[in-house]
């Protein structure tokens, strides 16, 4: 009884691997032109470089249709307010206001085609690919929920994104160097906050995505001005004392050096 049981359970467990198909064989292997980018205070801009490659083991033979690649840079998290302006007795006023809680500072997703292509609308829609399905949670009345794509608050908080060149969508981002060999250059504006940025590397092929890759990279401020904001927040005390003795100095010197005889 025990024996049938047994070949039971190894029958139904066998089916199942059966129906639940084969694993990916592909893999991501990417790499940072560099982990760690530099802010001075004549900062302009610069770019950081994605490389990877699909690898494939030895029973994977190439898809016919070719892999897609989506690549989606966050950056710091914050809340933020976007307003809705009115006009009152000739003049311009806050309506109405919309709180996003932790929304992306910095965003930024390139593919290397069309992303409608790429994968069907429900696809993408629970793989959050692309600016559009970006998920960003509004507190509406004190419920915590994100708002359709056509929210007029939600259209306001990408435009003005959009517009600093902080959150951007580029579809020919990504090139191809070989079937399976790729590089894409993520654009680093000069108003970028500090902080973390997460890269996530997807995968696809025929409509489906096989695998995720994750690397990130951190963005700091170096020279004096960091070194002066530093030290006010980090030791405020002696940097109020030193504020002042300067202060006093700088008053001194003035007086000394335009006396009157």
């Amino acid at each position: 009884m025990r024996a049938l049981l047994s070949r039971a359970v190894f029958a139904v467990a066998f089916g199942a691997l059966l129906l639940a198909g084969p694993a990916s064989a592909e893999r991501l292997v990417t790499t940072l032109s560099t982990s760690r980018v530099q802010v001075t205070s004549n900062f302009v801009g610069t770019d950081v470089v994605l490389f990877g490659s699909v690898e494939r083991d030895a029973q994977t033979v190439a898809r016919r249709g070719g892999y897609d690649i989506v690549v989606t840079v966050t950056g710091p998290r914050e809340t933020a307010t976007a307003f809705r302006k009115e006009r009152v007795f000739g003049i311009w006023v806050n309506a109405d206001s919309r709180t996003f809680l932790k929304a992306p500072s910095y965003l930024t997703v390139l593919a290397n085609r069309q992303i409608n292509d790429i994968a069907d609308a429900n696809t993408l829609r629970r793989t959050q690919t692309g600016l559009a399905r970006t998920l960003l949670p509004q507190d509406i009345g004190g419920d915590i929920a994100d708002s359709i794509r056509d929210d007029p608050f939600r259209q306001a908080f990408l435009r003005l994104k959009i517009e600093r060149g902080l959150y951007r969508e580029t579809q020919n981002g990504v090139t191809f160097l070989t079937p399976a060999l790729f590089r894409t250059a993520i654009p680093i504006p000069d108003n970028v906050p500090t902080g973390t940025y997460e890269v996530e590397i997807k995968l696809f092929a025929d409509s489906v995505l096989l695998q995720r890759a994750t690397t990130a990279f951190e963005i700091v401020k170096v020279g004096f001005e960091q070194l002066v904001a530093g030290s006010a927040r980090d030791h405020g005390l002696l940097y109020g004392l030193a504020t002042t003795l300067m202060a006093l100095l700088t008053g001194w010197a003035a007086s000394v050096a335009f006396r009157r005889d």
